[in-house]
């Protein structure tokens, strides 16, 4: 990352994809600690070489890659000791939740926060922001689903 005047920062390559071996561990590390930042990019612009964009954290970055570079789903375009940064294809997906008691509402609080979850609470709602498929949040609370302790908004 290179930066350029004021506080634009420039992306110029693609460190690896969250799938490879030498990446998953350190984007788990730092996704623990809120450290992963994800741009997301209409599929319609995944060719272009040149592009500015915003991370779900509100910071904007300018994105040049070489001709050889793809930007692709899971690309990580930035991985440091404290900070990496991700791209995920299309819209920001979501998953909306809503317990039916205080108990699975507990339940479900704690379940969120020990597995890191990016989450926001619209009243009763817990919206999740989805960093992987939605299948792999509904089967960590599976068990509150099947049982109506928590219901899915759709």
């Amino acid at each position: 990352m290179k930066p350029r005047g004021g506080d634009l920062r420039i992306l110029d390559g693609i460190v690896g994809l969250v799938t490879d071996a030498a990446v998953v561990d350190r984007l788990h590390a730092l996704r623990g600690r809120h450290a992963v930042e994800y741009v997301h990019v209409d599929v319609r612009d995944l060719d272009r070489k040149r592009l500015r964009v915003r991370s779900d954290a509100g910071t904007e970055y300018a994105v040049a890659l070489p001709r050889d570079h793809v930007l692709v789903d899971g690309a990580v375009l930035l991985l440091e000791p404290d900070r990496a940064i991700v791209v995920r294809a299309g819209e920001p997906q979501t998953l909306s939740l809503r317990a039916t008691g205080l108990s699975s509402a507990l339940r479900l609080g704690f379940l969120a926060g020990h597995l890191h979850w990016k989450t926001d609470q619209h009243d009763d709602t817990l919206v999740i922001h989805l960093e992987g498929p939605e299948s792999d949040y509904t089967a960590r609370i599976e068990e509150l689903l099947n049982s109506g302790q928590v219901v899915s908004i759709r």
